[in-house]
């Protein structure tokens, strides 16, 4: 290299090489303690607001407000967060929607976040709203004015009645320091923060459900566009974000986007609240770099595979509505959004549920086929309909009492679910039984085999 311009084209191809092994013999995993940004997500030590300040909580939260909405919104760009709750979309790209001129458009922005933790497997944000509420509620002032909000609505899962209390408890400690009201942490802006209880739907996870549950009406999704930024609580200009999402954004900005960017593969940064439930020694809740490897995160720290790792059968990684993977893929895939879209499966809400070969996984999904009919609104016919096929289908193969055929019709009707209904909830339903197909026909066939060997055998008794 001469004067910062490559001599020859053998110099830049060598100098790329170079930058490709090191990026290929990069390791991912083993966050350092200092790198946590949930610092009591355990509730080790005090949730009040001396607590928390004194784990860097509300530390010159003012500062960072009075840097302004552009600095805000365009540092969380380049950090790279995706949004923590299931979708992965970029969390700075979709502040940004939210109207900046409020000479042409006077109706009040609002911020709501989706605590509706009802996604069978995932236990991480009820831990932020029992242990770290102050984190949310800092994060909740922080977006709420980037995105030149009035308020912020922090919608609950009704069943999660002490960590409603939790952040109520928090909320009202904000108010009487000062942070929250007429003049927040002293910038001279107006923000209130409200908390909204739930009543354990699972579709008002869904964000315009969300907001149809919080303005008093029956958890329904809307039709989209118009989409929330343009038209959504009380058809004021609305952004829905996760409990996650909204509570690391104190802490990027102040270490800085280059720091967070620097955990996890491009495209997948940062840190990330993994849950771990299933046949694993140890099953838990944690922080970790994005983008470590999936065998490597059991054993680090859920204590391995109940039975070692050849015992295991299969995993659902991101939560009940993605499909599972098998032990082969297990074996090297990365968690991260890109790496389990590669393997046709995706991260979710990152509840990682580990079955070993114990497991009927069959009677398993069937489980989740219930779950997804139950929870389902009804509105729209693919859903309504379609859950109870797969519901019925997939308990006759339970017991093996269905033909072979059949496999590919309860294939067929997934296909005619996904992408045909207004919400994620018809794909949800859809996603594991396809899983279930693709990688474990075979079981299915055999079960229905054997149950027709022993129907014969009976008949010929």
């Amino acid at each position: 290299v001469h004067g910062g311009i490559f001599a020859t084209c053998a110099e830049m191809l060598a100098c790329g090489r170079q930058a490709y092994r090191r990026m290929s013999t990069r390791s991912y995993g083993g966050l350092k303690d200092a790198d946590r940004i949930f610092q009591n997500i355990y509730g080790e030590h005090d949730t009040s607001l001396k607590g928390a300040m004194k784990l860097g909580d509300w530390y010159r939260t003012k500062d960072l407000i009075l840097k302004g909405p552009e600095w805000a919104i365009e540092q969380m760009k380049q950090s790279g967060l995706r949004g923590r709750g299931g979708a992965g979309f970029p969390t700075g790209l979709k502040w940004s929607f939210m109207p900046k001129d409020k000479s042409k458009d006077t109706r009040p922005s609002f911020l709501v976040i989706n605590g509706d933790e009802s996604e069978p497997g995932t236990c991480k944000d009820r831990e932020i709203l029992r242990n770290e509420p102050h984190k949310l509620i800092e994060g909740a002032l922080i977006a709420g004015l980037a995105m030149r909000a009035r308020a912020a609505y922090i919608y609950i899962r009704g069943e999660f009645y002490n960590e409603a209390v939790s952040v109520e408890r928090a909320i009202a400690e904000a108010y009487q320091a000062g942070f929250l009201g007429k003049d927040a942490c002293g910038t001279g802006r107006k923000f209130d923060v409200y908390v909204h209880r739930g009543a354990g739907a699972y579709i008002c996870g869904e964000e315009s459900a969300l907001i149809e549950s919080i303005e008093g009406k029956p958890g329904k999704p809307r039709l989209k566009p118009p989409f929330p930024a343009q038209h959504g609580l009380y058809g004021c200009p609305t952004t829905v974000n996760n409990v996650e999402t909204i509570a690391v954004a104190p802490t990027i900005l102040r270490r800085g986007p280059e720091w967070f960017s620097s955990f996890g593969r491009p495209r997948n940064s940062g840190t990330k609240l993994f849950c771990v439930s299933g046949h694993v020694n140890n099953p838990c809740t944690f922080e970790e770099e994005m983008s470590m490897p999936l065998r490597e995160l059991l054993e680090r720290h859920c204590g391995g595979v109940r039975g070692g790792w050849d015992n295991l059968l299969a995993v659902i990684p991101g939560g009940s509505s993605v499909p599972m993977i098998p032990k082969s893929v297990c074996d090297d895939v990365a968690m991260d959004f890109d790496s389990l879209v590669a393997v046709k499966s995706g991260l979710g809400t990152a509840a990682v549920m580990v079955m070993d070969k114990s497991t009927d996984l069959i009677k398993a999904i069937h489980r989740l086929s219930h779950f997804y009919m139950h929870e389902s609104c009804g509105q729209c016919t693919p859903c309504r309909e379609g859950t109870g096929w797969i519901h019925d289908i997939l308990g006759r193969m339970v017991t093996g009492k269905a033909e072979v055929p059949e496999i590919d019709m309860l294939h067929e009707i997934t296909k005619q679910i996904e992408g045909h209904t207004i919400c994620a909830l018809g794909d949800a339903a859809a996603w594991p039984v396809q899983g279930l197909i693709r990688h474990f026909r075979p079981t299915i066939e055999e079960r229905i085999r054997k149950y027709h060997e022993a129907e014969a055998k009976e008949a010929t008794a």
